[in-house]
């Protein structure tokens, strides 16, 4: 199958994701946006930071619950705190399937992920089927033991015309007892001028940005069985794992995050 070329004249999310994590996978036509969108809101890239220490932290609670395989759904390029690199440190059996829609993924990570214990797929996290049964993934994931579903970034670039209960659902029902879910998604109540303009900036680059708040959140998550403290402020969610030089406030983070368990 022919893959898409890298469109290098529009922003890409996961570039600019890379980008203010301080990765070198990204073009000019990225940092003129991102650097737009912080002059607009300069805790975003403090923003992307709290995402990859809560992926830290919640990987590490669901590789206590056994699980050791993922699929990183939205997973942006594989700069370093990613989840292969985290996968690894807790765990050197682990594995984990990296899917993203940018063709960018698969050209970079091929070169910089290891092929024994992880793969790229190219493909939109909204058709679970593809994902789940692409020969890589079936490659790499025993679906016969539990998987964890990585979900952090990505929920704020589908749209509300996408019904997202339902493709979470058809994940959860693909996946045996004992998977885990961890999600993201910007909060909705954060909808100040600030964030509605920057918001705006991202909207004229074609890039759709979808807050949800708790209670949409909470919905997305029917059927998993929630780790306490359920569904909080990214900063809020297990505070006693936290370095203290993180510098988190839940009151500008603006981030609901969420695990759970399929029972």
């Amino acid at each position: 199958m022919e893959r898409p070329e890298i469109d290098l004249r529009s922003a890409s999310v996961a570039r600019i994701f890379d980008y203010y994590l301080g990765g070198a996978h990204n073009f000019a036509v990225d940092r003129e946006l991102a650097d737009a969108a912080a002059k607009l809101m300069p805790e975003l890239p403090r923003m992307m930071h709290l995402h990859r220490r809560f992926l830290a932290r919640a990987m590490g609670h669901v590789v206590e619950q056994g699980v050791t395989q993922f699929i990183d759904l939205g997973s942006g390029l594989p700069t370093p705190g990613g989840s292969a690199e985290v996968a690894r440190r807790l765990d050197p059996s682990s594995r984990v399937v990296h899917v993203d829609i940018d063709p960018a993924v698969e050209a970079h990570g091929k070169r910089l992920l290891d092929a024994a214990d992880s793969a790229v797929v190219v493909g939109d996290m909204c058709d679970p089927d593809a994902i789940l049964d692409h020969p890589e993934t079936r490659r790499l994931l025993d679906f016969s033991r539990p998987v964890g579903l990585l979900l952090v970034g990505v929920l704020d670039f589908v749209g509300y015309d996408v019904d997202l209960p339902a493709i979470i659902a058809r994940y959860r029902d693909r996946v045996v007892p004992g998977s885990h879910i961890v999600l993201t998604n910007f909060s909705v109540d954060s909808h100040d001028e600030q964030y509605q303009r920057t918001e705006q900036l991202y909207r004229d680059h074609t890039i759709d940005f979808h807050p949800r708040s708790a209670a949409e959140v909470t919905d997305l998550l029917a059927g998993f069985e929630l780790a306490e403290p359920g569904v909080v402020d990214v900063s809020l969610w297990r505070p006693e794992a936290v370095v203290e030089d993180l510098d988190e406030h839940p009151e500008r983070s603006a981030v609901h995050v969420a695990v759970g368990r399929k029972p």
